[in-house]
């Protein structure tokens, strides 16, 4: 299931630093290109472009560790490891995982940022991205595989997108025998997805080496971008700018209502 639009309130502003990420991923994508050459495209990669993920990816054990991880030794990171929490979220492995990334964002992102502002919302977006390393670090401190790529921060802005607008719906491209286009409450496909992730990610304890997909990297932003909101929502933010708002009760009515 791709979700491509939402169907909720119009916004009040144009998201300009959901935009600008966006760009700025793409760039760093077509670098990846130029080191890794167009194999990259189907989730190959060369020496040259394992260096890089290497040297710009966050690599858990380098953390634990106090000293960088190097394989061969000549690799080295430029930047200290705590840096490397922020350079990941603007490296993807493939096109897929840098195309979903951007998909998501792209549906998501705006709502978040126009009920933030601008600048608030990039310091949201990335204490995500922060709060999804730091949870792959918690579960795989030992790791030496280097974790890239926005979606941990991009969960940060679902979580957040689930307690706002949860009733908002959402059109979803489904590739299953059929293709067709259907739409579902944010609710439903956001608790889906989250909780498809911490299944994934509880069989996947221990198994970094095997599992490419940092799956408790998105488990992490995504409650963490939920409970930043829950905060901002709770202490800041009282003006109620038209949205649906979290409410057990009207989601189990709206349930009952759609089954009939």
């Amino acid at each position: 299931m791709f979700p491509f639009s939402d169907l909720g309130p119009r916004r009040i502003t144009f998201p300009f630093v959901k935009c600008a990420l966006i760009a700025l991923c793409s760039v760093v994508f077509i670098y990846e290109l130029a080191v890794g050459g167009l194999g990259l495209l189907f989730g190959n990669s060369n020496s040259d472009l394992g260096a890089l993920f290497l040297r710009w990816g966050f690599i858990p054990q380098e953390l634990t560790r106090g000293e960088p991880f190097t394989l061969p030794s000549i690799i080295r990171t430029p930047a200290p490891t705590e840096a490397t929490i922020f350079s990941s979220m603007f490296i993807h492995g493939g096109f897929l995982h840098f195309a979903g990334n951007m998909l998501f964002l792209w549906v998501f992102g705006d709502r978040i940022e126009d009920r933030l502002g601008h600048l608030k919302f990039l310091v949201f977006y990335l204490l995500a991205g922060v709060a999804a390393a730091l949870s792959h670090l918690l579960i795989e401190p030992h790791s030496h595989s280097p974790l890239v790529g926005a979606s941990g921060a991009i969960s940060g802005v679902m979580g957040a997108y689930l307690l706002l607008y949860p009733r908002n719906r959402v059109r979803a491209l489904i590739l299953f025998y059929l293709i067709t286009v259907v739409e579902v409450r944010a609710v439903y496909l956001l608790g889906l997805w989250f909780l498809w992730q911490l299944v994934q990610g509880l069989l996947a304890v221990g198994l970094s080496h095997q599992v490419s997909v940092a799956f408790f990297a998105h488990v992490g932003g995504f409650v963490a971008g939920l409970v930043m909101m829950l905060v901002y929502k709770t202490v800041f933010d009282r003006r109620g700018r038209g949205d649906d708002g979290f409410n057990v009760r009207q989601l189990w009515d709206n349930w009952r209502q759609d089954r009939r």
